[in-house]
């Protein structure tokens, strides 16, 4: 069979699966999965075009990766063909973890155990499945591989990662304000001492990659009805959750069920097969089908939540860079409580808190280097004559107030 096949990007025309590997794992069921599984979770309430995948997200960061590698084997870089095919594994397979709506299944059905670990624990059951032709692939993907270039490109300020979701969200919902010169960028990679540098030529390309990461935060990740959905989401779990804990069954899939009924820790979703057996089964349809049927819950909490959901009369955000005044708070809480004839523990799904946090970049983790003509390297926030380019570097806090509408 001709494993070699070619795949029609929308976003960037032709792309081309570069060895059978690589053809293998995006057949294996954990990969396939990935199609069920939106990129941008709830956005499209908002923005009705952001339906892509993970799946699509995933094969658009390898392309690049392989542009990329391209670009420094030409600049005189040596990369063996085990290494190519190692970041090209290690980018595919970044997201393979990633759950439905995963920032809602992290605060409810799997608290605290994070997309990057389960990611890890998939990679490593694929290398035993594939014989170990992964454990270089993985060692890139855990930074640990001694060429650390190859571990800037999956995980840094400027990887692929980053820069095919930004293209690709700015694709499909339509906001340029997210759209990057991704090509120029990668023409300007170079290494030197051994970490993935920029060219001073391609510094203005690379100001407004962090502008633009910044700008898509708050105008579509952070946007106040994506906010609203997603908390709206994160409630309808935690009831289901709540309710499921008291001994009453629910409508679910046999995966979501599994995620409902049992308190999975994260000690224990890394120590028990049956948790990782059953995640690789959920996707966005468990989460839709079992909404659709709990409309028509005995429970009224449960079932208003989920028409509120459905019917797309979503919370009220207000996002503020103060706290909400307690007085107000406490006020929308009575008038709440008096209107939907609830009582105190039930008006944490109707009248909440909570903070959202923005840093388009953060030197501390791993910096942006410039390479100068005259060989010296640069942190961009020095190298740009951007003032503003510093305070790209803070993390911007603001406090959000959810409520239901028509109070």
């Amino acid at each position: 069979m001709n494993k070699k096949k070619i795949i029609n990007d929308p976003v960037y025309g032709f792309i081309t699966i570069p060895s059978e590997l690589v053809f293998d794992l995006i057949s294996h069921p954990y990969f396939q999965r990935l199609r069920y599984i939106k990129q941008l979770a709830m956005t499209h309430i908002v923005y009705p075009g952001a339906l892509n995948t993970r799946f699509h997200h995933a094969l658009g960061a390898m392309h690049l990766m392989s542009l990329a590698i391209e670009v420094l084997k030409n600049k005189g870089h040596e990369i063996s063909s085990e290494e190519e095919e190692a970041a090209t594994i290690a980018i595919l397979l970044h997201d393979i973890g990633h759950g439905p709506f995963s920032h809602a299944l992290e605060h409810t059905l799997a608290r605290g155990i994070k997309h990057e670990d389960i990611s890890l624990l998939m990679m490593n059951k694929l290398n035993e499945e594939f014989g170990g032709r992964l454990s270089k692939a993985i060692s890139i993907f855990k930074g640990h591989y001694p060429r650390k270039f190859f571990c800037q490109l999956i995980s840094g300020q400027v990887d692929l990662d980053r820069m095919d979701y930004l293209n690709r969200d700015s694709f499909y919902t339509g906001v340029s304000e997210g759209v990057i010169s991704f090509d120029r960028i990668i023409k300007m990679f170079n290494i030197a001492d051994d970490q993935l540098v920029i060219e001073e030529k391609g510094i203005y390309s690379v100001e407004k990659f962090l502008i633009a990461r910044r700008l898509m935060y708050w105008q579509v990740y952070l946007h106040k009805t994506v906010i609203a959905g997603e908390q709206l989401l994160v409630k309808i779990l935690e009831r289901a959750k709540q309710l499921t804990s008291k001994g009453e069954v629910l409508f679910a899939t046999p995966a979501l069920q599994h995620f409902l009924q049992k308190e999975v820790s994260e000690t224990n979703f890394f120590q028990e097969e049956v948790h990782l057996a059953q995640f690789a089964k959920l996707d966005d349809q468990d989460i839709y089908a079992s909404i659709k049927v709990w409309t028509d819950s005995n429970d009224v909490i449960l079932s208003r939540l989920c028409r509120m959901l459905s019917a797309r009369k979503l919370y009220k955000v207000e996002i503020s860079n103060d706290p909400p005044d307690p007085q107000r708070v406490k006020q929308l809480r009575s008038n709440i409580a008096q209107k939907l004839e609830i009582g105190e523990d039930d008006l944490k799904y109707f009248v909440f808190t909570d903070t959202i946090t923005n840093r388009a970049y953060n030197a501390e983790s791993s910096n942006i280097n410039i390479l100068l003509k005259n060989g010296t390297l640069l942190d961009i926030a020095k190298a740009s004559d951007l003032s503003n380019l510093e305070s790209l570097d803070k993390t911007v806090k603001k406090h959000i107030l959810c409520y239901v509408r028509d109070i």
